[in-house]
């Protein structure tokens, strides 16, 4: 299974004839080294409404006529836009065919902007636990650090998570590295940080840290893949970066 990092928050997953994107922002990502027309996915997904996670979420949707799901609220609003929707809720969970989605709680607010410039509520902020390929990935969307990713960590055998550790708008890389403890995943990789000058950090110190813990880490750029094995499977580092 492939995880391909776009930049900022955005991911795409390849496993099994399928891919997938979560939070897609390319069009206006300072640092996406790819264009939204050359990303091809099944389904596209959402943990909150803010323009640097949606952005490109209705134009990829139209390009591969690929539902998005999201937040009930998240959904409606793309849906009168002219795509399909999948609109489900924290706590919830489903199986899309291509792997298994729930939405987990997250310390954050959703909206998006009318043409206005006015915010509309987009229902509440989610993290997304995806089981593909027999792998989980934990998707923690923007977000503070909360008690209940220990719980998590505890019910969920997950390989690889993805924190945010920016500050100002998420947690930064001291609870991050709280958040990876309790997590227990197997490999952690920083996300919403250095697109902009206001959650500038250091992806590589974060990672450093992370080893003094004895937690594996990896600080990916733009445009960079991994492939994650099942958990069975053995680790092995490569020019692709398998894990």
């Amino acid at each position: 299974m492939h995880i391909q990092y776009h930049g900022h928050s955005c991911i795409q997953v390849t496993a099994n004839g399928h891919s997938v994107i979560i939070d897609p922002y390319i069009t206006e990502n300072p640092s996406a080294v790819v264009t939204a027309n050359q990303i091809r996915v099944s389904h596209v997904l959402a943990t909150h409404g803010h323009s640097d996670h949606i952005t490109d979420a209705v134009n990829l949707a139209k390009l591969n006529d690929a539902p998005i799901i999201a937040i009930e609220e998240l959904a409606y609003h793309l849906a009168q836009q002219g795509v399909q929707t999948e609109p489900m809720h924290c706590g919830g969970e489903w199986d899309f065919g291509f792997g298994r989605v729930r939405f987990t709680p997250a310390t954050h607010a959703s909206s998006y902007r009318d043409e206005r410039g006015q915010l509309h509520y987009a229902g509440t902020a989610a993290g997304i636990l995806l089981e593909i390929d027999g792998v989980t990935i934990y998707h923690a969307g923007d977000t503070g650090l909360f008690q209940d990713m220990k719980w998590l960590g505890e019910r969920y055998r997950i390989d690889a998570a993805f924190l945010p550790i920016g500050g100002r708008f998420t947690m930064g890389p001291e609870d991050a590295l709280i958040a990876a403890e309790w997590l227990q995943a197997r490999l952690v990789i920083p996300i919403h940080s250095n697109t902009f000058p206001v959650i500038k950090q250091d992806n590589y110190k974060f990672v450093e840290s992370l080893a003094e813990r004895g937690i594996r880490g990896k600080a990916m750029e733009p445009g960079e893949t991994i492939s994650v094995c099942r958990r069975e499977q053995s680790m092995i580092l490569n020019s692709t970066q398998r894990f």
